[in-house]
């Protein structure tokens, strides 16, 4: 991967640590603000796609894990983050 790609990886990868976290910080505030069940897993949802990211991100750049593993790891952390999140909003209160 060139110089350049690598800086734009970090970055985005930055904002969506920065931005998937205050998401899930809101969610969870919400959460224990209101004790809702289905905002709880909101939070969650939120969270475990944020950590995906993290990890596919820090896997690639930091450990050298190779492209394909990074996005099938993010992959699969993404569609379980969004499991969570659909039966959040199904299982609304």
């Amino acid at each position: 991967m060139s110089p350049h790609a690598s800086i734009t990886v970090i970055a985005l990868k930055t904002l969506i640590l920065l931005l998937g976290g205050l998401i899930t910080f809101l969610a969870y505030r919400a959460y224990r603000r209101t004790r809702s069940q289905s905002l709880g897993s909101l939070a969650l949802g939120f969270g475990v796609i944020t950590l995906g990211a993290f990890l596919a991100g820090a896997g690639n750049q930091i450990f050298s894990l190779g492209l394909e593993a990074s996005v099938i790891l993010e992959s699969g952390l993404t569609a379980g983050g969004f499991i969570v999140i659909v039966y959040s909003l199904y299982a609304a209160e």
